[in-house]
């Protein structure tokens, strides 16, 4: 698997992320704690994208 290849599985597992943070946050019961880990493992993929775009990128 290319590191694009990788940056692209990892910023759409991103927005699913997002997606399950939102429809959490709009529930009337929505679990904050069960919303912290999402933000928390949405946060590392993010710095995960950022670390294969910067290698990528030093790598041409």
């Amino acid at each position: 698997m290319s590191a694009a290849d990788h940056v692209s599985q990892l910023t759409e597992k991103h927005t699913q992320i997002e997606q399950r943070i939102q429809t959490e946050m709009a529930s009337p019961s929505a679990d904050h704690v069960q919303i912290s880990h999402l933000k928390r493992e949405k946060l590392r993929i993010k710095e995960k994208i950022s670390s294969l775009s910067l290698l990528s990128e030093s790598a041409h």
